[in-house]
């Protein structure tokens, strides 16, 4: 078995009805995931199932989303390894005065086009920062993510690929919910 951990861009935001994440607990369930765990009402979701590819499993999580509540929900699948990677390439990290509660990281669903990355580099939004390491962007907002125009629809339209944030709290918590 492998265990994999799905993060969901905007499963209780929009104008539709929230799911609870036991209903969603339930749905990953249905799908024949094992050991099905939830973090927060953001669509955070470790499972365990034998291992199959990560577009395979996407695809059938973003069809179950979709035939059971009724609208479209991006998903983005990693392995625990793929967390724990994430956080050990944290360049802030290694800086001297960075906020831990004020870090974040941009998860996107693809490799974006070299000139879509050069563009994004020409921004420059400080004290706000943010580096782009592959499909992960690193983003520090010393006044907070709410008060930031380096913000996930910021990464999605500069980059032109789909994208879900998720707060440096939530992303410790992924990498340990894939070790149970």
């Amino acid at each position: 078995m492998t265990t994999y951990i799905s993060i969901l861009r905007g499963i209780n935001v929009g104008g539709h009805k929230p799911v609870p994440m036991k209903e969603l607990q339930a749905l990953y369930e249905s799908l024949g995931y094992k050991q099905v765990r939830t973090y927060i009402q953001s669509g955070n979701v470790a499972f365990s199932i034998e291992e199959k590819s990560p577009s395979a499993i996407r695809k059938a999580i973003e069809v179950a989303i979709s035939q059971r509540f009724g609208f479209d929900v991006p998903v983005l699948i990693s392995t625990q390894a793929d967390i724990k990677k994430v956080i050990e390439g944290n360049p802030f990290l290694n800086e001297k005065g960075i906020e831990p509660d004020k870090l974040h990281v941009t998860f996107l669903d693809e490799l974006p086009k070299q000139e879509n990355v050069d563009k994004l580099l020409t921004y420059d939004y400080a004290p706000d920062r943010f580096v782009l390491t592959g499909k992960e962007v690193y983003v520090y907002c010393p006044n907070g993510y709410g008060r930031t125009k380096i913000n996930n629809t910021f990464f999605e339209s500069k980059l032109k690929v789909g994208a879900t944030t998720r707060n440096w709290k939530t992303v410790n918590v992924l990498a340990e919910m894939g070790s149970i």
